[in-house]
């Protein structure tokens, strides 16, 4: 695997490649077998992998948690070995922001709920560096996990409304044996929190196979009652919506996802499933 942490090295590098087909995988490193899946889908659909470890400071609202952010990047290397990676693109901050860039996507509404409720400004973040990462790298087919859907939306607006030239791909989440979705922040978890945490997957599983169009709002209440009566868990939301759009479902939606987020300890977990 070539490591590269400058942007023109790794353009050149690129460049040489004549017409390789090139999948892109962006990450925040403190990798797990959700972000390595993104990879091994990458490598049977293009001629070159590329991921990207870099933790954004755009997209933090709290400089705690950005500080506090797992950055164990001799791991991440070794992992990315193990499955065959090409290219990783290991910058430091310096050489992706010059210090005093403005930066404003008018993303929709899309940017101002669920997540960007709790997390106001996070997904100009998310946009600002992944249009920056997609510059460099330029690839044809861009891999981002379901996990984080509503992510995958907003940089798909982003993606429409920049006329940027690239496939967005939607991988599956991966979850441990015993549910979890897997996360890079589940190492904050400690064993009592962790089997706490399993009350997300339950409730996500107990909605998807009740499910009834007519019974939305029903639904969505009992699950925030079950998430809350977990110990050390406090919900922050859990809609039952629109896939498209996040709004609240109705009959008329073509895609239905049930999302939530929650504070499990003191750590902020997310997870959704699709329900149809």
């Amino acid at each position: 695997m070539k490591i590269f942490t400058t942007r023109q090295a790794i353009h050149q590098y690129l460049s040489a490649q004549g017409n390789a087909v090139i999948g892109f995988v962006p990450t925040m490193g403190a990798l797990h077998n959700g972000h390595l899946s993104l990879i091994t889908q990458a490598k049977a659909a293009n001629d070159i992998t590329v991921c990207s470890i870099f933790v954004n400071p755009t997209q933090f609202n709290d400089p705690k948690d950005l500080e506090k952010y797992p950055r164990p990047i001799k791991d991440d290397i070794e992992k990315l070995e193990a499955v065959g990676c090409d290219v990783l693109f290991n910058p430091p901050v310096s050489e992706i922001y010059d210090g005093n860039e403005q930066w404003h996507l008018d993303i929709g509404p899309l940017e101002q709920q669920l997540e960007g409720e709790f997390r106001p400004g996070h997904y100009q973040g998310v946009t600002q560096v992944v249009y920056k990462l997609l510059d460099i790298v330029k690839p044809a087919n861009l891999y981002m996990g379901q996990k984080d859907y509503q992510q995958f939306l907003i940089v798909s607006r982003m993606v429409k409304l920049l006329n940027i030239p690239v496939n967005m791909v939607m991988c599956a989440i991966e979850r441990d044996a015993d549910g979890l979705a897997m996360s890079s922040r589940n190492i904050h978890l400690s064993a009592d929190d962790r089997r706490h945490a399993l009350i997300l997957s339950k409730v996500l599983n107990r909605v998807k196979n009740e499910f009834d169009v007519n019974n939305i709002g029903q639904l969505q209440d009992d699950a925030m009652r079950a998430l809350a009566a977990e110990e050390g868990v406090v919900p922050e939301y859990f809609r039952i919506a629109n896939g498209e759009t996040l709004v609240e479902a109705d009959a008329s939606s073509k895609t239905i996802v049930a999302l939530t987020a929650a504070r499990v300890g003191k750590t902020r977990l997310i997870d959704n499933v699709l329900i149809k």
